[in-house]
Order: C-alpha cells, then structure tokens, then sequence
C-alpha cells in the first residue's frame, strides 16, 4: 500500500481518533512515547488498545512504541497483546539488532517502522537495516532526539533547511530505506500553519527519492498526499516510456522525443507508474 502520509495521534487523546482516520491520511500512528506525558501512558495504552482492536483491517494503523531500553517497553508490550496493527514504530531504533529485538517480542510477528537517526550511536548502524528488510514497512528518521542528544541548539538553519550534520542523517535513512528495498518516509514538518512551507518541503523529499512522509497536524494530510502523488504529466510521460521499451524489449537506449533513454529512465517510469497505482 501507498504510505503518502503518516498522522501522528497522541494515544492518550482517543477523542482526536477518528478525526485522524477522517483526515485521509494513508496512515495513523498512535503514539505511546514523546507525546505522552508519563503519567497518562496507562491510560493512552488503554485507549489505543481499544482502538486498534476495533479498528483492525479497515486502515492502516501503526503504534508508537517507548524505546527498547525504557522502563514504559514492558508495558507496551502488554497492551500490544492480542492486536494485529499495520506496523509498529519504534523509536531510538539503533540498527539491525534493535529490529531483532522487537520483531522477537512481538506474537504474532508485525512490521516495523524503525526511527533510525535518533541516537548518534544509530548513525552508523543505518546500512545494518537491510539485513532485515523482511522484518520491516519503511524507515524514517528524525530531526528533535538527535540533536537534543548532542547538545545542538538547533538542526535548521534559520531559512529552515538543515545544516550538515542533520541532512547527513536525512541522506543516510533515504539510502538505507532503497538499499532495503522499503519505503523511505520523510521526517515531520513541525511548523503545521506554514502550509506553503510544508509544500515546499514536501517536494523536495519527493524530488529526493521519499515516497511519504509523517505529519502531526490533520491540516498538513492534503499537502503531503498531493506532494507524493505523481500528476497526470508524469503518469503520461511514465507510460510512454514503459510503453517505449515494451515495444523493444532487447533494446537498452531508446529514443523518444527527442530524447536519449536508457534503463534508468525506465526504472524511474516504472517507480512513478507504481507510486500511482497503476
């Protein structure tokens, strides 16, 4: 499935549930870590528990879980008991292993949606996650943790592009996310009234090789689907190139408007064609 758009939903809200299923994103994430205060963890556990078992197969639900090494883990654990949601997300994700890790503690078994950037420790186990692909539904990465970890004032720049050190992060999890042949999904855009800016954002992930990326606001969902969504100009072009080649199967260039074409045009085609659906 298309993973355009990823909604946080603070999981000790469950007023704001079905307001995130109706925002059209592709994908809710109910969130048990950053957006819950300590005190309220049992009771959104409760809350997503109840959700999640009413709500199964009719949209793709994913869990924020707390990091492998915090006390809360045990507890989400339990709540995940008996619940069957699109993927789990986890955060603090530290390479391979982590993946392991979970993926053994989960009955039965369910995808993983790893944070890969969030600790500078995970930095250099990214090129690990294809080791477990078969374990996973995407990879994304962060900009917050990161930088609060290493005592960073900021990972923009006052134009709101990251500086160095953060785009290294966003670029390794896009290479690492296509090396394990699994959705690369871009980090949140925090500022949800700067709708211009999202746009912006938004397509340069796309132009960067992202298929999506998460959300936190419900207003930010039709930007996001539209930025990730190829347009008829691209679907044409798309077609006629895979149309191009089919027509000359043992041909490794072709010409088509005017243009030079090889092999990697048609893997692009054929991204775009997949991304639409068709």
């Amino acid at each position: 499935m298309r993973l355009r758009s990823l909604l946080f939903v603070p999981g000790d809200r469950p007023e704001r549930f079905d307001k995130a299923l109706a925002s059209r994103a592709d994908a809710v994430i109910l969130d048990l870590e950053d957006s819950v205060a300590s005190a309220n963890k049992p009771r959104a556990r409760e809350a997503v528990h109840e959700f999640v078992l009413r709500h199964t197969g009719k949209t793709a639900l994913l869990i924020r879980i707390n990091p492998l090494t915090s006390p809360e883990f045990e507890g989400d654990l339990a709540a995940l008991n008996g619940l069957h949601p699109f993927a789990i997300m986890l955060p603090k994700a530290e390479g391979a292993v982590s993946v392991r890790k979970l993926a053994a503690s989960l009955t039965p078994a369910v995808p993983v949606l790893p944070i890969a950037t969030e600790t500078p420790a995970a930095i250099f186990e990214i090129g690990s996650y294809r080791d477990v692909s078969a374990n996973l539904c995407g990879l994304t990465w962060g900009a917050e943790d990161l930088p609060a970890a290493m005592g960073a004032s900021t990972a923009r720049r006052t134009d709101g592009r990251y500086t160095p050190p953060y785009e290294l992060a966003r670029s390794l999890t896009l290479f690492a996310a296509h090396a394990a042949a699994v959705a690369a999904i871009d980090t949140i855009y925090p500022d949800f009234r700067d709708l211009n800016g999202l746009r912006a954002y938004a397509g340069r992930g796309r132009r960067d090789g992202f298929s999506g990326m998460m959300a936190i606001h419900p207003d930010q969902v039709e930007a996001i689907n539209h930025a990730f969504t190829p347009d008829t100009a691209e679907i044409a072009w798309a077609e006629k190139v895979a149309a191009a080649f089919a027509a000359r199967p043992d041909a490794g260039v072709i010409q088509l408007d005017g243009r030079m074409l090889d092999l990697p045009h048609l893997k692009l085609a054929l991204r775009i064609l997949e991304s639409a659906g068709r």
